[in-house]
C-alpha cells in the first residue's frame, strides 16, 4: 500500500509504503513530521473531513497555485484508530472503574455476538410482540406513568409525589366552590393549569392599585375572589390531576370493573383522599408494578436475564401471565393483549433446551474473556513493574475494569489520584489495544507510543502489543508505527527478530527540503558502533573522517590509551601533545606526552591507516578553509556534526542549545550498543543541519 501526503504542516510530499498485516515501523527523528503522517490519514478518514487544517503556514497568505492538503492511496481503509498524544488526553479514569466502557472492550468479541445474535434469533417471536404492537407499547407506557405518579411510604401514599399532590384538594376542576363559580369555563378548560398559573401571578399586582390586574376595571369587591383563585389552585397539582385522570381514562378498559370505579370515585373525591382510597391506590400501584416486572424483561429478553444455575424453561414458565394473581387488571382487553406474549412464551419453551445451552456458551465466552483480559494486562503490569493489578468485576454489561494495588485488597477509586504520568499512558495504551481489538479498525496508527518509557517498560509495551495469541495483540493487523526511538527497530528486526518472525517492516523517514525520503532498514543495517567505526576506515572517506570514527571506536571500546591520547590531541588543535592519563602539575596543567608512548600512539593509528602522519593532518585540520570544503562534501549530517565540533572553540558565539546538540547529543555515551550507521541513514535532523551550515558560514577561513 503506498500512501501519498502533499502540502500537510512541513511536509509538502511524502510517499509511505504499509504493508498489510504487519507492524510498519517509522523511524525518524523529532521535526520528520510523524504527527503530521498521522493527523493527515485520521483526518482523512473522519465523518466530515477536512484536511485544510494542515494547510502549511508558508502558503496560508500567499498560494498563486492553489496548493492545498492531500492524500491519496488509502481509498481502502475504512477505518483507522490512532494512538497519541490526543489519546492519551483524552483518556479518564472513572470515579469507581479505570474505563467507562469495559463490556464492549474486554467482552463483546466476534463470538461472543454471535452468540448473541443466536440467542436473539431464538426469543426474536417474543420481543417481535412488543415491536409490532403499538396498543401494547402504548400501555407499557401509560402504566409507568400511572406508577411513577404514586409513590410510597411506610405510611401510605406519598404527599410529595405526584399524585399525593393531584388529589391533596380533591377533584376542584369537577367541584368548584359557588364563589369561584363564575370561572367555571376557564377551571374547566383544556389548559386549566396555564389559566391558574396566569390567574394568581396577576394578583402579586392587586395591591398597586383599586383597578383589575387584568382588565383594569374597579376590582375592589372582586378582590377576595380573585384572591381565592390562588388559594383554592396551585398550578402544579392541577397539572398533575389532569394528567393522572387523563391516564385512568387510557387504562380504563385494562382496569377491572371494580377497579375503575374505585378509580372514578377517587378521581372525583371533593375533599382529597380517604383512608380506603389510599389503600385502593397502594393496591393499584403494586399489581401495577408487579405486571411491569414481568413484562419488561421480555421486551428486553436476553441471556443476562438467566442466572447461573437457573433452568430456562422454568425461568419462561414463570414470566407467563396468569390474570388470577393480577385482580386490579383483571379484564377482558388485558387478556387479549397478554395472550399472544403466553404463547410465544409457550412456543420458546419447547426450545428451551437449545436456549439453555446457548446461554451456557455465552456465559463461558464472558468467562473466558474476562479471564484472558485480567491475564494479560496484569502479566504486563508485572513485567514492566507496575505495582498494580486489574480485575474485571460485575455481571454481564454492568462488567466494570477495577484497579488495584499489590499492597492492598481493596479496589481503588479514582485512578488519576494514584497512577503517575507514566503509568496511565501504560494503562492508556493496554486499552488501546484492547479497544482495537474489539473495534478491528483496518489500520492502527501508534505515534510515538513508548519513547517516554524506560528500556524495560518499552519491551513490556512492544511485547504485549506484537507478541501474544492473535487473538490477544495486535500482530496480524496492518500498524503504523511512527517513532523517534531506535530501540523497538533494534528489538523487533534485529535482536529478538526470530520472535518477530516476519512479521514486522522497518524503515527510516528522511525530511530534507519538505519532502520525506523512505530508506528500508534491514536486519544487517543494525550494527554496534564499534562495527561502524570499523567500517568506516575501510571506505571510501577523507582521512580526518576516517580518524574521527577511529576515536570514536576507542571511546566505544574504552581504549584509552596511547593512540586514544594522541587523537585527543589531534582533534585539539595541539602542537604539543599533552597526557591526560597523568595527574595535573602545580600550575594545573597536565604534562607533555612522552615520546616514546607518541611513538607507540602512532604505530597504533597506522595500523588502521597507513601513513598517518601527525603534522600533515595537524595542518589540514588547521585550514579552516580546507575544513569547510570537507565540511560541505560530507554527505550525511553525524560526520557534518563531527566536523563542526574540530572547527568550533568554546569561546564562538554559538546558541547554547545547537552546542549542546553538537557537543553532547551523539557522544559516544549516548550512543547505542546498536544503531543504524550514519553513512547511510542521516538521522541528524534538519534544523540542526541548518544551524551547522550557518556556524560553518560565519567561519572566517
Amino acid at each position: 500500500m503506498e500512501i501519498e501526503i502533499k502540502y500537510c504542516n512541513n511536509i509538502d510530499n511524502a510517499n509511505i509504503r504499509l504493508n498489510k498485516e504487519k507492524l510498519n515501523i517509522k523511524f525518524a527523528p523529532n521535526g520528520t513530521g510523524k504527527s503530521t503522517i498521522a493527523k493527515a490519514i485520521m483526518l482523512s478518514k473522519k465523518e466530515k473531513s477536512d484536511l485544510n487544517e494542515l494547510i502549511p503556514f508558508e502558503l496560508y497568505e500567499s498560494n498563486p497555485e492553489g496548493k492545498k492538503p492531500e492524500i491519496n492511496g488509502i481509498e481502502d481503509i475504512n477505518s483507522v484508530m490512532c494512538f497519541n498524544e490526543e489519546y492519551v488526553s483524552k483518556f479518564t479514569f472513572k470515579q469507581d472503574e479505570v474505563i467507562s466502557n469495559s463490556f464492549d472492550v474486554f467482552i463483546k468479541t466476534d463470538r461472543y455476538k454471535q452468540n448473541e445474535q443466536d440467542i436473539e434469533t431464538l426469543v426474536e417471536e417474543i420481543k417481535q410482540q412488543f415491536a409490532e404492537s403499538e396498543e401494547l407499547e402504548t400501555l407499557l407506557s401509560t402504566l409507568k406513568q400511572m406508577s411513577e405518579a404514586f409513590k410510597l411510604t411506610k405510611s401510605g401514599i406519598s404527599q410529595s409525589s405526584k399524585g399525593g399532590k393531584a388529589f391533596s384538594d380533591g377533584n376542584n376542576i369537577q367541584h368548584i366552590t359557588n364563589e369561584l363559580e363564575t370561572y367555571r369555563p376557564f377551571i374547566q378548560s383544556e389548559s386549566t393549569a396555564r389559566w391558574v398559573d396566569w390567574q394568581t401571578k396577576g394578583y402579586e399586582f392587586i395591591e398597586l392599585s383599586d383597578d383589575c390586574p387584568f382588565c383594569t376595571s374597579h376590582a375592589t369587591d372582586k378582590r377576595e375572589r380573585i384572591k381565592m383563585v390562588g388559594q383554592k389552585y396551585n398550578k402544579n397539582n392541577i397539572k398533575y390531576l389532569v394528567a393522572i385522570i387523563d391516564m385512568v381514562d387510557k387504562l380504563g378498559d385494562y382496569f377491572s370493573n371494580d377497579t375503575r370505579e374505585n378509580l372514578s370515585r377517587i378521581t372525583n373525591c371533593i375533599d382529597g383522599l380517604e383512608k380506603e382510597d389510599s389503600t385502593c391506590l397502594i393496591t393499584i400501584k403494586k399489581q401495577i408494578d408487579d405486571f411491569l416486572d414481568k413484562l419488561e424483561p421480555l421486551k428486553q429478553l436476553s441471556s443476562f436475564q438467566f442466572k447461573d444455575g437457573e433452568k430456562v424453561s422454568e425461568k419462561l414458565a414463570a414470566y407467563k401471565f396468569d390474570l388470577t394473581s393480577f385482580s386490579v387488571l383483571r379484564s377482558d382487553k388485558t387478556q387479549k393483549i397478554i395472550q399472544p406474549i403466553n404463547a410465544s412464551l409457550d412456543s420458546l419453551i419447547t426450545k428451551a433446551g437449545l436456549l439453555q445451552g446457548k446461554i451456557n456458551q455465552q456465559r463461558e465466552v464472558i468467562q473466558e474473556n474476562i479471564a484472558k483480559h485480567k491475564k494479560n494486562i496484569n502479566e504486563f503490569l508485572a513485567y514492566a513493574g507496575y505495582r498494580y493489578e486489574v480485575e474485571i468485576a460485575g455481571e454481564g454489561e454492568q462488567a466494570q475494569l477495577k484497579l488495584l494495588h499489590v499492597d492492598h485488597s481493596q479496589y481503588l477509586s479514582g485512578g488519576t489520584q494514584h497512577l503517575s504520568f507514566g503509568e496511565k499512558n501504560a494503562f492508556a495504551i493496554v486499552l488501546f489495544m484492547c479497544e482495537c481489538l474489539s473495534k478491528k479498525p483496518d489500520l492502527i496508527i501508534l505515534d510515538d507510543p513508548i519513547s517516554s518509557f524506560d528500556k524495560n517498560k518499552k519491551y513490556a509495551i512492544l511485547e504485549m502489543l506484537f507478541r501474544r495469541p492473535s487473538d490477544a495483540c495486535l500482530i496480524n493487523q496492518t500498524v503504523l508505527m511512527l517513532t523517534h526511538d531506535i530501540e523497538p527497530i533494534i528489538d523487533a528486526v534485529k535482536s529478538l527478530s526470530d520472535q518477530f518472525s516476519n512479521q514486522t517492516s522497518a524503515s527510516f523517514l528522511k525530511l530534507a527540503k519538505g519532502k520525506i525520503t523512505e530508506i528500508g532498514i534491514k536486519k544487517t543495517d543494525i550494527q554496534t558502533f564499534a562495527e561502524i567505526c570499523s567500517n568506516a576506515l575501510t571506505a571510501k572517506l577523507s582521512d580526518i573522517v576516517k580518524l574521527i570514527y577511529l576515536r570514536r571506536g576507542y571511546e566505544i571500546t574504552d581504549e584509552k590509551g596511547d593512540a586514544y591520547q594522541v587523537l585527543s590531541n589531534l582533534f585539539k588543535k595541539r602542537d604539543t601533545l599533552i597526557d591526560k592519563r597523568n595527574q595535573k602539575d602545580e600550575n594545573d596543567e597536565y604534562p607533555e606526552m612522552d615520546p616514546i608512548k607518541i611513538v607507540s600512539g602512532y604505530v597504533e593509528i597506522r595500523k588502521a591507516l597507513s601513513g598517518f602522519s601527525y603534522r600533515d593532518v595537524l595542518n589540514e585540520i588547521k585550514d579552516t578553509k580546507k575544513l569547510k570544503l570537507l565540511y560541505h562534501s560530507s554527505n550525511n549530517g553525524y560526520e557534518k556534526l563531527n566536523l563542526v565540533r574540530i572547527l568550533i572553540n568554546d569561546t564562538d558565539t554559538i546558541n547554547s542549545v545547537i552546542k549542546k546538540f553538537i557537543n553532547e547529543t551523539y557522544h559516544v555515551e549516548n550512543e547505542f550498543i546498536c544503531q543504524l550507521d550514519p553513512a547511510k541513514f542521516d538521522v541528524i535532523p534538519e534544523y540542526i543541519i541548518a544551524e551547522c551550515d550557518k556556524i560553518i558560514s560565519e567561519l572566517s577561513s
